[in-house]
């Protein structure tokens, strides 16, 4: 799969420090799928500005991403696949065109059920309101 950058490249002018010149980015989510089917490990494609985060998530059967925690809002579309999205003592299965939005600051873990594709779509908090966040007693 190409690097989300690469492709940023394609679809808006960039300043030398590489923040955007324009407020539009696309992309072929369809064509960054194919790409990552041919290449194994399968790496995460991003995209980032200073208030917005979108990855490109494929993850193997039976693959877990570990508790962990985002700072800002998300949200998980699942593209292709099943994945359990596991919140506290809650689990929810999620199949393509499925989304869930969850608070930030909030652990959680996923599990591929099958080979899955998901886009993260993470809302960045500004640095004042970063220093401001309760992790719930744990990490940054």
């Amino acid at each position: 799969m190409r690097d989300f950058r690469n492709v940023l490249f394609q679809f808006a002018r960039l300043a030398d420090d590489g923040t955007m010149t324009k407020d539009l980015v696309r992309f072929d989510l369809a064509q960054e799928i194919a790409d990552s089917e041919r290449r194994k490990p399968r790496p995460a494609g991003h995209y980032a500005k200073t208030d917005l985060r979108i990855v490109l998530i494929s993850m193997e059967k039976a693959a877990k991403i570990q508790d962990h925690h985002a700072d800002g809002t998300i949200s998980v579309q699942v593209l292709n696949g099943l994945i359990r999205l596991a919140v506290q003592d809650d689990s929810h299965d999620l199949s393509p065109g499925n989304v869930v939005a969850l608070g930030a600051s909030i652990k959680h873990q996923v599990h591929a059920l099958e080979e899955s594709v998901f886009l993260l779509t993470v809302s960045w908090p500004d640095n004042e309101k970063l220093q401001t966040l309760k992790h719930r007693g744990y990490g940054t």
